[in-house]
């Protein structure tokens, strides 16, 4: 089974990065990408992905206030919260609003590894 997910960051170099990353399981495919949270909302709801990844600080609508969103509109579909901001608070404000994890991205191997352990849960 192939599992979608839609990547949000202002960040198109980091999208890129991030694209192959995750592109490097065969069983992983980005099916969009978005450069603030109301596009992810918006790309959300047309694409259903099987796992959203948020940055926090983005233009437009921030990780927070999307992820609210879009736990409102698609709670099914897990969110992960990847950030250059990691603290015990920001990881219990993300958890509050609705991610299943928040990773560093000064540590991208985590990543991987979170969207690993979220994954397969959905199929």
């Amino acid at each position: 089974m192939t599992y979608s997910i839609l990547i949000a960051d202002d960040s198109a170099a980091l999208r890129r990065a991030m694209r192959t990353w995750l592109e490097q399981n065969r069983d992983w495919k980005v099916c969009g990408e978005a450069v603030n949270g109301k596009e992810a909302i918006e790309k959300a709801k047309l694409l259903r992905p099987d796992l959203i990844i948020l940055d926090l600080s983005m233009p437009v609508m921030n990780g927070f206030d999307a992820a609210r969103e879009l736990k409102r509109i698609v709670p099914a579909i897990p969110l992960l919260m990847f950030t250059n901001y990691e603290t015990p608070r920001l990881e219990k404000d993300a958890t509050a609003v609705g991610c299943a994890a928040l990773v560093s991205k000064s540590e991208p191997r985590f990543l991987l590894e979170s969207v690993l352990r979220l994954l397969p849960a959905r199929g």
